[in-house]
């Protein structure tokens, strides 16, 4: 080349790279969390007060009220009739902690009878109602 200051020719570019700066970085780095680590392990001494507990009372065993697409009642997979189904409901409405309802209908049910069982529950104490659905998805 014509108009190449350097004697020799041609420059070849740099082609290692240099690692001082980045260990220069590393150890300052390190340097900050050395120092910051006791910081974050500070807390405060508080004594806590003593309790006397009692024993948790057991919850009591789920209601599972079926309901077939005839309209037949099943009170925990026994037959019932509308008139003892109320009452059993206000027995569970009276017990301490009330039952959760877990409502299974089948799906040819007319919703009028859902209805009508969930508004007896409710009547008679028992609000807490799930339900009860087959997880697995519908053939298409």
């Amino acid at each position: 080349m014509g108009f190449s200051f350097t004697p020799g020719g041609e420059r070849r570019p740099i082609a290692e790279i240099n690692m001082i700066p980045l260990i220069d970085v590393m150890l300052v780095l390190l340097v900050i969390f050395i120092v910051a680590a006791p910081l974050l392990t500070h807390s405060v001494q508080v004594e806590l007060p003593r309790a006397a507990s009692t024993p948790t009372r057991p919850r009591p065993d789920a209601i599972h009220l079926g309901l077939t697409a005839d309209g037949q009642l099943l009170w925990n997979g026994q037959p019932i009739s509308s008139a003892e189904l109320e009452t059993r409901l206000g027995a569970a409405g009276r017990l301490d902690p009330v039952p959760e309802l877990h409502l299974q209908a089948d799906a040819a049910t007319p919703y009028g009878t859902v209805a009508r069982s969930m508004a007896t529950a409710s009547r008679q104490g028992v609000s807490r109602i799930g339900f009860v659905s087959d997880p697995r998805p519908e053939p298409q």
